[in-house]
């Protein structure tokens, strides 16, 4: 008898360990092979988000998107009432105060208030915005990685810079260096996802820097599977048929050296361990290095901008992990081919792109985008920066952030990549 019930033990052990191994397998590559099959419609213009169903299909498919409208709905009041019964702690004190007024000035924001102006030709910028982006993703003369991979294909973890309001309806794909933190503050006061004093935060600007950035307030469509198990993927293209989809970009080089900036030149405990020590070491020959980033500063051991150019360029980098968010490319953080964006918008024009936004989205008596974030990283700079950068590392700094300069309308910078 003792053999018979040691071979169920272990088949019972074995069993729940398959399951186990295939759900973490799941949520990493995501649900490539395992969907139900419904096309994604083309892009539609901004107007009010529709209240009927989907398109007609077949029988099967109309039922499970009916389903799913219900679920829609009653997932929203669900998440609702669980967040009114959660609150966030409150935010703690910086150690340093002197070091937040710093960052603050190196990221560059500007807290005077700036009107933006009323302009009859931003429709017809936003038209052009995006038929410039849709024709470059339809074109083979450009070709990057992942350009001609579906929705279907882009696994569950790179899904996770796509943030969801399903109160107004609205999904938002952050790039970090491209005011992110007051777009993801817009973002928590529309959702009421965020709790102060028992009650939603109102002004975006009430919401402390640590809680905005806590992949905890957010929800993101990387956490889909968890919630909606094999319904995870269709209920997506349900959500970027019938919702407003927006994402803001930068001209690529002046975000690589905004966050060179943010990251390098500031004390950042995180990023010099992970990131400065592998690089003094390998392109500073530097053998021995302080334990801290305020040890090496002291030291005068800094990552110099050349270092961090060397660090893109070398094969090495991606073969031991993916680009950090604060330099990986907006085609892979946003999927700009496999999601057709109703709304394009840059910070170069920031003021006018986001009460444009505000008002296109019909919550701009609710909320204000927080005070302008001024580009103190500005363009003009660039030819500064990579003065002592080699030629030859420039051509190949373009080539690897040439889609990103296409598909969102960046001049080539020519000055800097000829003698």
């Amino acid at each position: 008898m003792t053999k018979p019930r040691l071979f169920r033990l272990w088949l019972v052990l074995g069993s729940a360990l398959m399951i186990l191994l295939i759900i973490v397998y799941w949520d990493n590559v995501g649900t490539a092979h395992f969907y139900l099959h419904t096309s994604v419609s083309r892009p539609h213009i901004l107007e009010p988000l529709p209240t009927q169903g989907l398109v007609e299909g077949n029988e099967f498919t109309s039922d499970v998107d009916e389903f799913l409208d219900t679920l829609l709905s009653s997932d929203s009041k669900h998440d609702d009432l669980s967040r009114r019964k959660t609150e966030q702690p409150p935010a703690l004190a910086p150690s340093k105060p002197g070091l937040k007024l710093m960052e603050e000035n190196v990221r560059g924001y500007d807290w005077s208030t700036h009107d933006a102006q009323q302009n009859p030709d931003r429709d017809r910028q936003q038209a052009e915005r995006r038929s410039l982006l849709r024709d470059f993703c339809a074109n083979a003369s450009l070709v990057f990685p992942t350009k001609d991979r579906s929705f279907d294909d882009i696994p569950n973890y790179e899904l996770n810079h796509l943030i969801v309001d399903d109160r107004h309806g609205i999904i938002y794909c952050y790039v970090p260096k491209v005011a992110c933190t007051n777009w993801k503050r817009v973002m928590i006061v529309l959702s009421e996802s965020l709790l102060d004093r028992g009650s939603p935060y109102r002004d975006p600007l009430d919401i402390p820097r640590e809680h905005v950035h806590n992949s905890s307030t957010h929800l993101t469509f990387n956490k889909f599977w968890r919630r909606y198990g094999k319904f995870s993927r269709h209920l997506m293209k349900v959500k970027l048929k019938k919702y407003t989809k927006f994402l803001f970009v930068r001209d690529p080089f002046v975000r690589l050296i905004s966050a060179f900036r943010s990251k390098f030149e500031l004390e950042n405990e995180e990023f010099y361990r992970k990131f400065a020590v592998p690089m003094l070491r390998r392109y500073a020959n530097h053998t021995s290095l302080p334990a801290s980033v305020s040890e090496a500063f002291s030291a005068g051991l800094k990552v110099s901008f050349a270092n961090f150019i060397q660090y893109l360029l070398d094969p090495h980098t991606e073969k031991l992990a993916p680009f950090n968010e604060h330099w990986q490319q907006v085609y892979r953080l946003c999927h700009p081919c496999q999601i057709d964006y109703d709304f394009v918008g840059k910070l170069e024009t920031l003021d006018e792109d986001a009460a444009q936004l505000l008002r296109t989205l019909k919550v701009d008596s609710r909320l204000h985008f927080p005070p302008s974030y001024r580009n103190r990283t500005a363009s003009s700079w660039e030819e500064d920066w990579f003065a002592n950068i080699p030629l030859a590392w420039r051509q190949q700094l373009y080539k690897l952030y040439e889609a990103d300069f296409v598909l969102f309308g960046y001049p080539k910078p020519e000055n800097l990549l000829r003698d």
